[in-house]
């Protein structure tokens, strides 16, 4: 039987990370020794008080469903973190408790763009964000930013590349997949252009914001430059500070029109979000963030170890992070000694195969020619995966 699917759907691609996840499973199922540096997921286990939150929760009968937008404890919860950490200033009618960040990102995306409106994204980006602007009818004007400008979009791209149909940027940092963070200056100077153009909303995605480890403080975009606040989303959640993926829990901040519409959208998909783990979020929010700095203690001593090991791979150039646990290399001169090579795929096809290594091609993020290794596990895997890339690599 054939049948006719959506243009809209036939659009977009498979996620890339979830593809190699896929790939690496079929060849351990095979009996191969793989070390998979695919997945940006934290290898803690969820801290004791979060869990003890949630089986009190169901033991006392909280499981049913709560409000589209999210109990008021949770609500309280995320507008004391964002003044705590942020100095902003919202009210519950301006939260939106979603399923996972991810989920609110295409909430807003939904709630903001029209067909043909575009949206400017700098890449590397987080391989979703693209696809969910195509699932939404916009377009992807995508901007390149590269080593030579640290990973991060200039001030003179950004004004370049907005014309009379953009509707929104979309900005994360730290970032997915290149780990680094714009400072507080940096931020200050692209808000500058945007409030050149007031018909330009940004939605920011903070989801690294605690696991970062840069020589000033993480800013937000709006922290930054207040005179956005009317027109920007400001997007966080639980899952990766908190090593919470599972739990599903993400939220936006924005002007209480823009949340409305989000929240109408949501009404319509997914209504609220596990009451559970609701309440699982707002002991993470609430409570002692000792297990969050040990975490982020051991990512950047990971993170220390695998630049200083890629940087002395024969073609390979790595920059230093300031948050997340990824690096980012650029493999563009490793792939000129290798004619066989064709790209940044066959690059991890290669190491894959013959190295028993998974990772993501900088491909899909993007930016081809790069590699993106998520260090979301032990330096034993570490060590093990980078001494079979040496083979690969050379060392010089």
């Amino acid at each position: 039987m054939d049948i006719a699917l959506s243009d809209r759907v036939r659009a977009i691609k498979p996620s890339p990370t979830l593809v190699v996840s896929s790939r690496a499973a079929e060849l351990r199922a095979e009996g191969h020794d793989i070390v998979s540096l695919g997945a940006g997921e934290p290898d803690f286990d969820t801290p004791p008080h979060i869990k003890e939150a949630a089986k009190k929760a169901i033991d006392e009968g909280f499981t049913k469903y709560t409000v589209v937008d999210g109990i008021p404890e949770l609500k309280d919860a995320i507008i004391a973190k964002l003044r705590r950490d942020s100095d902003l200033a919202y009210e519950r009618k301006q939260i939106l408790v979603s399923c996972g960040a991810k989920h609110s990102i295409f909430n807003a995306f939904e709630a903001l763009l029209s067909p043909g409106d575009e949206a400017i994204i700098p890449a590397p980006y987080w391989v979703s964000y693209p696809d969910m602007v195509l699932l939404c009818d916009g377009k992807p004007v995508i901007v390149e930013a590269g080593i030579e400008t640290g990973f991060k979009m200039t001030p003179a791209q950004l004004e370049a590349a907005i014309t009379p149909r953009t509707r929104l940027l979309m900005l994360n940092s730290p970032s997915n997949p290149t780990g680094v963070c714009y400072t507080r200056a940096e931020l200050e100077a692209l808000g500058e252009v945007l409030l050149r153009h007031p018909g330009v909303v940004v939605v920011s995605d903070d989801i690294y914001e605690l696991i970062s480890w840069g020589d000033e403080p993480f800013c937000n975009i709006v922290t930054a430059c207040p005179d956005l606040y009317e027109r920007a989303v400001v997007i966080n959640g639980v899952s990766k500070a908190y090593a919470m993926t599972g739990w599903r829990i993400g939220y936006s901040a924005a002007p209480e029109a823009i949340t409305n519409a989000m929240k109408k959208v949501q009404g319509q998909s997914t209504s609220c979000a596990t009451s559970v783990s609701q309440v699982a979020a707002t002991a993470a929010l609430e409570g002692d963030h000792q297990c969050v700095r040990d975490m982020v203690a051991i990512f950047k001593e990971r993170h220390d170890y695998v630049v200083e090991r890629l940087n002395r791979g024969n073609g390979v150039r790595c920059l230093p992070a300031q948050g997340a646990f990824y690096a980012f290399p650029d493999v563009r001169g490793a792939l000129e000694s290798m004619p066989d090579v064709p790209d940044d795929v066959g690059l991890a096809e290669r190491l894959l195969v013959d190295a028993g290594v998974a990772l993501v091609p900088g491909s899909a993020f993007g930016a081809p020619g790069y590699l993106r290794l998520s260090y979301a596990t032990s330096m034993e895997n570490l060590t093990k995966a980078l001494d079979r890339m040496d083979t690969v690599f050379g060392v010089s």
